[in-house]
């Protein structure tokens, strides 16, 4: 089915048709770029989530935890409460190399690490990351988050604050940026080595591939890239937003964008961000607001859609492991997971 000559066209053509979409669908109105915006944040969050567990295979529960450094360094520096305020683009220069700094930290502990194991000090981290920023009052507000943090701004364009269509395609082109940099990465010797390590880290360390190096240029490259994305959230939300955001679930969130879309393919994770962040924040809020109106909801926690997300989540992902393992656009590299039908005759 798959080398049919129609599905090969809009396998080749649908990301330059979605690319048309979103640059004509503003045009319709300010409601629409506010709705999108966020789905470009958590792309490139799901970007750098892909680099250490897609291209790498390391499987990451703290991209959130990443996330929240971003943000809250992007505050610190531009908030008017601290005396150096560097503006919107300093600021993320800045928050991109201390996400990097703090990938490269955890990457040390753990560089002998791989699946559960590596998981669960993940895990670890991403909780620990929450509990110091929730009890840093003097720094960080405690609870409260930092405000207001710079907006975003382009240089030599000066625009209202509520204006969103200039914020909308200047988060598009960093977008397009972030999946520029991540496919050139994964076409380069760096990015083979990545693939190597992850399908083998023996026989690449057979072939004189570092694998202890290769891991830790990948969390350094992937937490700077979920730091640049809470960077860009804070700013666009005007607050780094309080600590308890950054938690557990929103990496399942993050984890959830990669895994849907296709591990390991850049194609495939902005298909997901798409797909999950869509559902989360424009179908699931609207439906809400839709049955409030019309009196169906009710007292009961049950009847709210909201309340269904995680739920929601969790049975995609089981639906998805056992139909569709590779996600819904595989990466290239990877192996299809198929039993091949026994043969009269075959030797065992």
């Amino acid at each position: 089915m798959s080398d049919h000559p129609t599905i090969k066209i809009i396998a080749r053509f649908w990301p330059h048709a979605l690319l048309a979409i979103v640059l004509v669908l503003p045009l319709f109105g300010d409601a629409i770029a506010t709705k999108l915006t966020p789905i470009m944040v958590f792309a490139i969050v799901g970007l750098g989530l892909n680099v250490v567990a897609g291209f790498t295979g390391l499987l990451n529960l703290g991209a959130a935890a990443f996330m929240a450094i971003g943000a809250y360094t992007f505050a610190i520096c531009t908030v008017p409460i601290y005396p150096f305020q560097i503006g919107f683009w300093p600021g993320l220069g800045v928050a991109i190399m201390v996400g990097a700094v703090a990938g490269t930290i955890l990457a040390l502990p753990a560089m002998r690490l791989r699946g559960d194991y590596l998981a669960i000090v993940t895990l670890g981290f991403g909780e620990i990351i929450t509990d110091v920023l929730k009890n840093l009052d003097a720094i960080t507000k405690g609870t409260q988050g930092l405000n207001p943090v710079a907006a975003p701004e382009i240089p030599f364009v000066t625009y209202s604050i509520s204006a969103y269509k200039p914020t909308y395609y200047l988060y598009l082109a960093l977008l397009l940026v972030a999946i520029l940099l991540c496919h050139n990465m994964r076409k380069s010797r760096l990015g083979r080595q990545w693939i190597a390590v992850r399908d083998d880290e023996l026989a690449a360390r057979s072939m004189g591939i570092s694998p202890a190096r290769t891991k830790l240029i990948a969390f350094a490259i992937g937490s700077g890239l979920c730091a640049f994305g809470g960077a860009m959230f804070a700013s666009l939300n005007g607050t780094s937003i309080e600590p308890s955001f950054y938690d557990f679930q929103q990496s399942v969130v993050i984890l959830c964008i990669v895994i849907v879309g296709g591990m390991g393919n850049v194609k495939g994770v902005i298909l997901g961000a798409l797909i999950m962040v869509g559902f989360n924040s424009i179908i699931l809020v609207n439906l809400t607001e839709w049955m409030t109106r019309n009196g169906w909801t009710g007292n009961n926690v049950l009847a709210t859609p909201s309340n269904w997300k995680f739920m929601i989540f969790g049975l995609a992902l089981i639906l998805m492991m056992r139909l569709r393992p590779q996600g819904l656009i595989p990466a290239q590299d990877v192996e299809p997971v198929t039993q091949k039908p026994a043969t009269a005759g075959a030797t065992p």
